[in-house]
């Protein structure tokens, strides 16, 4: 029997940033769980690229959110969830700098979270660096992504902070097939546990929507004319293919899209009247906005961070019971029957005349996730610790028959 360790809260360094991105995230969820045994304190990303000039418009954007974030310092959401926006130099010339100025930041806002025996929580893997200076009772490294496939990235380093973790976490998270397959064997403690969903918040704007139509739909698209399709998400060159939605929007001049999420891509990238762009929108809005469309899409790139990849957007479309119409990937070998693949643009724009001709039966689709909620995958998370001996404070001692792996 393994060691009995117990943790008094989180420090989970994330993937994005508390103030300003989609909250639906992996580890933003995961966190939003665990607060119901610990205190959490959400560390915003201190990133995995330097902004260039060279993007413009964009490039302003990105430094005028992460200096809005530093402004706030340490918040508290709520007594139990705090977020710290430490000062942070990214990129490799401000290394040395950020390693000797962000775990003081980290602690004093730990402590005024009452938090002393921390559980480390990595999603970027560029914190690794910073996990020994907390003098964690454990820590976790979350591998959902593959970082050293992002734009601008620097591989290198992003690969030597990944082996740093997969050799000393007290649980190596996989939610994707390919990564567990590929990457699994080669981790201290491997563990599978895909993403979850807020299944009744969407299902019940998808079951709304059922019953009252259009007027349960968001304003800003209540009026967009029928048949509808949605892509709610990042609009991004290193996922989304504007090429592929763009050849398809040409084949449906009859359909109306819609788009909802931060976009990167250059300004003027769409010209097409029937589609439109609503930017971001909060995540307790997300929902409402999956159900006001006929067909759902995932229009991706073909790339290696897309065929890794496990999107929180897919069970959230299926809880909303809308036909999904994607790019493949190596993912959706789980969800065969539920889901319409397709390749080219015209085997796109198909597949989406034959969602909204022949739609799917929504309690079908529901009910492929809905045992799959973030509660569920928080408590396979807390179980596949207890079997490392690692505990919230206040949890009796695993027992032995417990103390078994977990594939959640």
């Amino acid at each position: 029997m393994p060691e009995f360790r117990e943790f008094d809260g989180v420090i989970c360094f994330g993937g994005g940033d508390w103030w300003y991105h989609n909250r639906g995230h992996y580890d933003m969820q995961m966190m939003r769980h665990l607060s119901a045994h610990v205190p959490i304190l959400y560390v915003n990303s201190i990133g995995i690229r330097v902004p260039s000039v060279r993007e413009g418009s964009m490039f302003v954007r990105r430094v005028t959110r992460k200096l809005r974030s530093l402004s706030r310092g340490f918040k508290r959401v709520d007594e139990r969830w705090g977020v710290c926006s430490p000062f942070a130099i990214p990129g490799q010339r401000g290394k040395g700098i950020t390693r000797a100025v962000l775990p003081a930041q980290v602690r004093l806002a730990a402590r005024r979270m009452g938090i002393r025996r921390p559980l480390v929580w990595v999603t970027c893997p560029p914190t690794a660096d910073f996990v020994d200076a907390l003098r964690p009772v454990a820590s976790v490294y979350q591998r959902t992504d593959r970082w050293e496939e992002f734009p601008q990235a620097n591989p290198a380093g992003i690969q030597r902070c990944d082996r740093l973790m997969k050799d000393k976490a007290e649980a190596t998270l996989f939610c994707a097939d390919l990564l567990f397959e590929e990457e699994g064997a080669g981790c201290r403690n491997p563990v599978y546990i895909d993403h979850g969903v807020d299944f009744s918040r969407f299902a019940e704007a998808g079951r709304r929507a059922d019953a009252e139509g259009d007027t349960a739909a968001p304003e800003d698209v209540r009026e967009l004319p029928h048949p509808r399709v949605g892509f709610i998400g990042g609009i991004d060159s290193h996922t989304f293919d504007p090429k592929l939605f763009l050849d398809v929007v040409q084949r449906l001049p009859d359909h109306r899209f819609f788009l909802v999420g931060a976009c990167s891509l250059p300004e003027g990238w769409c010209p097409h009247a029937n589609v439109t762009l609503l930017g971001q929108r909060p995540y307790e809005d997300v929902a409402a906005y999956m159900a006001a469309a006929d067909v759902l899409i995932m229009p991706w790139n073909q790339n290696e961070w897309i065929r890794a990849c496990n999107p929180v957007k897919l069970k959230e479309y299926l809880a909303a019971g809308r036909p999904i119409v994607t790019r493949d990937f190596y993912e959706l070998r789980r969800y065969d029957g539920v889901v319409r693949i397709a390749g080219t643009a015209d085997e796109f724009a198909d597949a989406i005349r034959q969602g909204v001709a022949s739609p799917d039966d929504p309690e079908r689709l529901r009910a492929r996730v809905e045992a799959q909620t973030w509660t569920a995958k928080a408590e396979a998370l807390l179980a596949a610790l207890a079997a490392r001996g690692v505990v919230p404070v206040g949890t009796n001692a695993p027992s032995a028959a417990a103390m078994e792996p977990v594939r959640g």
